[in-house]
């Protein structure tokens, strides 16, 4: 059998999200059809490839919704502001009048990322400031910034992030994982004892046996609810990072080959196989002397992995050893990750919820609330009966497989993940002095109501 066990192949779960059949009015864009990054998912929860007619659909549906950013909020900024006062005096006149939100609301006014938060004593609000830009829809139907081609921040992330904090707290982080079942593992085994490849021969002539065997991969979440968008960000970025690795699609960056080229011909373990995950990536987080402004810095997401042990039960441990190939590709997706970004925006989605995350985290274990003197129980959820938009996610998922040829035998690898432990990227403080010297300008009209403005 260890002769066997020498050709490597991939098996990543479909890491796509199932639209709900009712989408509450409320933050979300409602039901975007059945197409998710890419991925087409029918009612009957069938998960194939979009045609490009049906991604025309899902881009001109979501244009209609979404249309094109006009007026002072279609000009970059460096320094884009949001009250957290001011979006919840939004959001309760909304929810008392009814209709649906402005496509501003939505997108946060178009930012791309949380820089700084700032506590805004005199006003009794916490600011968020960032860099924005006007956003538009692309070929895929993702709304992303016309300049950098970033995804927008979305309210229902946000609003999800506050909700979560004390349940990821529980749940000892955000994490979610698409992993295969120990009675999979060992079919998969048992069913390559009987295979003999002669020399020259396609192993793709096994892919269809290989599948079923190996059956239905499940997926797990902790930390946010199942049914938010956060949720199916993280479950679609872990799928998509597997398909990246095992070439089961095309990389879109130069200089990022899959795990699979770099693993051809190599000398693969019978018994081990490489798990990847993305991670927190954050500079510590900066203070000035007073607690009154904190900034965010870094790229954001790594990628990490080590080697799971599978036993000859199909069960799998952890000893902490790394495959050397497997951490070159897993520094090369970290290296490339911006450009990475730009091409596959759920890629972006995933750094924009950790951002979240991590202010929602600072803002609750800081108490940064109560120094301002905010109240924010709108977006605490405590008492609002505001909706976001809920989607049905898979509890299992069907595998692809794809196939290497390699000098040692079969390598199975099919787990991995996403991990955003915000508790710890925020008790990793250093005090700056530069932020001192951060001026956050208000509207010039005091009396404005507007949640948003750019600081001059």
């Amino acid at each position: 059998m260890q002769s066997l066990l020498r050709t490597a192949f991939a098996v990543a779960a479909i890491a796509c999200v199932l639209p709900a059949s009712h989408v509450q009015a409320g933050f979300g864009l409602g039901n975007q059809g059945g197409a998710v990054g890419g991925v087409m998912i029918d009612p009957q929860g069938n998960v194939r490839p979009a045609t490009p007619a049906e991604l025309k659909e899902l881009a001109a549906v979501n244009l209609a919704a979404v249309g094109q950013a006009a007026g002072e909020i279609a000009a970059p900024a460096d320094q884009r502001v949001i009250s957290l006062g001011k979006l919840q005096a939004a959001l309760k006149e909304h929810h008392e009048t009814g209709g649906q939100l402005d496509p501003a609301v939505r997108f946060l006014a178009g930012m791309q990322r949380v820089e700084y938060v700032v506590v805004d004593k005199a006003n009794n609000d916490i600011l968020l400031v960032g860099p924005a830009e006007p956003w538009e829809v692309r070929q895929d139907g993702s709304v992303v910034g016309q300049k950098t081609g970033g995804s927008v921040l979305h309210l229902d992330d946000l609003v999800t992030a506050f909700r979560s904090v004390e349940i990821a707290r529980n749940d000892g982080g955000i994490r979610c994982s698409i992993e295969p079942t120990t009675e999979g593992r060992l079919r998969l085994r048992n069913f390559l004892k009987n295979i003999k490849l002669r020399p020259g021969q396609n192993p793709a002539f096994l892919e269809a046996g290989m599948r079923e065997a190996f059956g239905p991969q499940q997926v797990s979440l902790a930390g946010v609810p199942t049914d938010s968008r956060f949720a199916r960000t993280l479950v679609a970025a872990d799928f998509e990072m597997k398909r990246l690795a095992m070439a089961l699609t095309k990389s879109p960056v130069q200089g990022l080959p899959s795990y699979l080229e770099m693993a051809r011909n190599k000398r693969q373990s019978a018994s081990q196989s490489p798990r990847w995950w993305m991670a927190c990536d954050y500079d510590p987080i900066a203070r000035d002397v007073d607690g009154r402004v904190w900034k965010l810095s870094g790229q954001g997401v790594k990628t990490m992995t080590e080697e799971d042990i599978v036993a000859a039960d199909g069960s799998v441990v952890s000893d902490g050893s790394k495959d050397p190939l497997a951490v070159k590709w897993a520094d090369t997706m970290t290296e490339k990750f911006d450009d990475l970004s730009k091409e596959r925006s759920v890629f972006r989605d995933l750094r924009n919820v950790m951002d979240l995350a991590v202010v929602a985290t600072l803002v609750t274990q800081e108490q940064l609330d109560r120094q301002s003197g905010i109240d924010l129980n709108v977006l605490r959820g405590n008492d609002s009966h505001i909706e976001m938009a809920t989607y049905r996610l898979p509890e299992s998922l069907s595998p692809q497989c794809s196939f290497i040829h390699g000098r040692a035998g079969w390598t199975v690898t099919a787990s991995g993940g996403v991990n955003i432990n915000a508790f710890g990227i925020v008790e990793n403080q250093v005090e700056s002095a530069e932020l001192q010297t951060l001026v956050v300008t208000r509207s010039d009209d005091t009396a404005d109501s507007r949640w948003w403005w750019d600081s001059k």
